[in-house]
């Protein structure tokens, strides 16, 4: 059994370990917002670990690119082309957060080159709608403001205590700490882009929801929220409930979050 590193310029390394006794998954997981695509590092290898193949594809206006004036579509069109690119058949394609609407229009792309789709907390957005229309108004206008601060940059950068509260409740000071000094400001574009999802919503690939119970990243209620309000846009779905917050477990429980991204992609 061995580890070999798969480099591609502009994007983090996949993983492969050879060795497993059974088929191995392939998947292909996308970051969501104030992330790039190291926020799967953890996560990757021990999925990698577990015999199975593990793609974290970085998307414009993330990571090392400095260009912030990118489009919903370039980012779609570049998970897509990475996938048809490296020539993935079966591909488990999983979506955290902002990722999942990234899901939701790189599937239209090439839905015969996917095995499933797994939305773990991420966006299911409506067809029509933008990602800001999922959030309750308050915290829609807080956004707007936020992109209309940034002027000519046209970002968003979360405050500390909003990220403190909403994305990384259950992590000490130390690590709140640490993980926010990771982000950057998130390119505000393709957050406010309306979508056209009839495409998507017409296919008929497996998905799965992942929910995590301690994720506050938006409010839970009435109207809003990751379960059941998003999740329920998928028809027939998996469900699979996991503990945590939108990001803290991610860099502390890898391994139980590998145990339940692999239970959401069985067959």
């Amino acid at each position: 059994m061995y580890y070999a590193n798969y480099v591609h310029s502009g994007y983090w390394p996949s993983y492969y370990r050879h060795g497993n006794p059974g088929k191995p998954l392939t998947f292909v997981l996308v970051h969501g917002s104030w992330a790039d695509s190291s926020f799967w590092r953890s996560v990757g290898a021990e999925l990698a670990a577990r015999g199975h193949i593990v793609y974290a594809p970085e998307y414009p206006g993330h990571g090392s690119d400095p260009n912030t004036n990118v489009t919903h579509g370039m980012l779609s069109k570049a998970v897509a082309d990475f996938i048809i690119g490296h020539n993935l058949q079966d591909v488990i394609l999983v979506g955290h957060s902002f990722g999942g609407s990234v899901v939701q229009k790189a599937a239209e792309l090439l839905p015969d080159r996917l095995k499933r789709m797994v939305f773990m907390d991420g966006f299911v957005v409506g067809d029509g709608e933008s990602l800001a229309d999922q959030f309750p108004p308050a915290a829609r206008s807080g956004f707007e403001q936020l992109r209309k601060a940034s002027g000519a940059n046209d970002t968003i950068m979360l405050p500390y205590p909003l990220f403190r509260d909403n994305f990384v409740n259950l992590a000490d000071e130390a690590l709140a700490r640490q993980l926010y000094s990771e982000i950057r400001p998130e390119p505000a574009k393709p957050l406010f882009e309306k979508l056209d999802l009839k495409r998507f919503y017409a296919l008929q690939t497996p998905r799965s929801y992942l929910f995590l119970t301690g994720d506050n990243a938006i409010q839970q209620g009435e109207g809003y929220g990751w379960h059941p309000h998003m999740s329920s846009r998928l028809g027939m779905f998996r469900l699979v409930v996991a503990e945590g917050d939108h990001m803290t477990y991610f860099r502390t429980q890898p391994a139980y979050y590998a145990t339940k991204l692999i239970e959401a992609s069985r067959d």
